[in-house]
């Protein structure tokens, strides 16, 4: 063999042995520079702000980014998703599990692909799953709007519900959580525990029109997120309770802003969304560059009334980035 075979050889050698291939391709087809957020369901502003957040943070950082969503809130939607994503080997996927049961195997698999795994909003049991979780601190969320109803309602004795989504979820199981342990301190309020609603609005505007028929001293609603807010308020409009029956939502898209406004909503709990997602992806590259990542990380909450939402617009949701 001649000595330029062998150097021919060897240079081919060393190239297959550094990873030929297109830049960013980490080895088996990944690529690194790809980041995917997988939100919690479409075209919910609490979720599209989180995406504004999203691309803003990656394509600052040189990242081709991706976003798929499903159509629900749900783990049987949203597993197919994930198993999508794993056939692409993106670098990150910043992801708000469904479930926080259910979603652990999928998300397990992208873990196990070498991609690294960011939760943004909601996680799972299982915390050696995700490299970093991002999302508001739900507890102190919860025990925020059992003290704004308090205030609200003032020395009036009554009841007081809590509209949660679906079990499970581990952001609003918190909230509920949270709001128990801190309405409790209030002797003039009668907890009458939390009711599920599959995070449907109507199912949540039954939900008010049933307890306010069994309850008729119910003198507060807490609804832990943006669906069960809105249908709350619904169902409290057509009993014609609206400002009696004191309503404290959490989030705040649009329509909640405007309910807000109009008296229909006495207070929200606002979340920082849009921080939620730049963080996650800071998180994410800080993973796949080697460097030293937070494994919790809490932002802001705030609770808005409406004396002073003007002062506190930069909590309000988008619809559009």
């Amino acid at each position: 063999m001649s000595t330029r075979t062998v150097a021919l050889l060897g240079a081919a050698l060393l190239l297959t042995a550094c990873g030929g291939g297109q830049i960013g391709d980490t080895g088996g087809g990944q690529d690194a520079k790809r980041m995917v957020l997988i939100p919690g369901v479409a075209a919910e502003p609490f979720y599209i702000s989180l995406e504004c957040g999203f691309r803003e943070a990656a394509g600052a950082a040189g990242y081709v980014v991706d976003v798929q969503a499903p159509a629900k809130f749900d783990s049987t939607q949203q597993t197919p998703i994930v198993t999508g994503v794993l056939a692409n080997k993106p670098g990150a996927v910043l992801i708000a599990p469904t479930d926080d049961k259910a979603m652990a195997g999928p998300m397990k698999q992208l873990k196990d692909a070498g991609i690294k795994v960011v939760e943004v909003d909601t996680k799972l049991e299982d915390t050696s799953v995700a490299v970093s979780s991002i999302s508001s601190d739900n507890a102190q969320g919860g025990q925020l709007a059992a003290r704004t109803l308090a205030r609200l309602v003032g020395d009036r004795p009554g009841s007081v519900l809590v509209l949660n989504t679906k079990a499970g979820t581990s952001t609003t199981d918190a909230r509920a959580k949270g709001f128990e342990d801190e309405v409790r301190k209030f002797p003039n309020l009668k907890y009458i525990g939390q009711q599920y609603t599959d995070n449907e609005p109507d199912q949540a505007a039954s939900k008010v029109t049933a307890t306010l028929a069994a309850n008729p001293d119910l003198v507060g609603v807490f609804a832990t997120n943006l669906n069960t807010g809105e249908g709350a308020a619904t169902g409290l409009r057509n009993a014609g309770r609206t400002g009696e029956v004191q309503l404290v939502g959490f989030d705040a898209s649009p329509k909640q802003v405007a309910d807000l406004r109009g008296g229909v909503v006495q207070a929200l709990i606002a979340q920082d969304p849009a921080t939620i997602g730049r963080t996650g992806v800071e998180q994410a590259i800080a993973a796949l560059e080697g460097r030293h990542v937070q494994r919790d990380v809490s932002t802001d909450l705030v609770a808005l009334t409406k004396d002073d939402m003007a002062a506190n617009e930069k909590f309000f949701y988008k619809q559009r980035c």
